[in-house]
């Protein structure tokens, strides 16, 4: 079964100048059940749908499928997701032997910035960057399912956020 290991942290510096390519995402769910989520995703101009399934016995370790699909396809399927579409922009930023993936996020997420690494391992160490501020692995609000969700005005840990147009937090 195909796994994926993440470790995901909060930005809380300037990692713009490191940012080696980035593109924009839409993505939807047809089901955001934590234990259990069905994206639909198009990046650039490709589309995807992933299965996600939590860990069995805890841990950072997660089922994870994906496949690429006909962009008209994920364009449709966008259309039956579930409300909550999200809007980011992804940034990939090389840190020592790994890569970054930093979710810019737009719209009811404004000022949310989440920095994601994938390892092999769960005990892989890495280099942490400056601009890394606190891990939120394993912390289901963070899950992009859970952000498709929530308002932002409803979003319980406003310090998270970077952008000056949530004030009233």
């Amino acid at each position: 079964m195909p796994q994926e290991i993440e470790r995901k942290f909060i930005v809380s510096g300037n990692f713009k100048p490191f940012v080696s390519q980035s593109i924009r995402i839409t993505q939807g769910y047809l089901s955001s059940i934590p234990e259990r989520t069905v994206r639909v995703r198009v990046k650039g101009d490709r589309g995807y749908i992933a299965v996600k399934g939590m860990a069995r016995g805890g841990g950072i370790s997660r089922f994870e499928w994906e496949k690429e699909i006909l962009l008209s396809e994920a364009q449709e399927l966008l259309e039956l997701c579930e409300r909550g579409v999200i809007n980011k922009t992804r940034h990939f930023v090389p840190v020592g032997n790994h890569m970054f993936e930093i979710d810019e996020f737009h719209g009811e997420h404004e000022g949310l910035i989440i920095a994601e690494i994938e390892l092999s391992s769960e005990d892989e160490g890495f280099e942490k960057p400056f601009w890394l501020g606190r891990e939120v692995t394993g912390e289901v609000r963070f899950y992009n399912s859970s952000l498709s969700r929530l308002l932002s005005t409803t979003f319980p840990d406003p310090p998270v956020y970077q952008s000056q147009k949530s004030p009233h937090w």
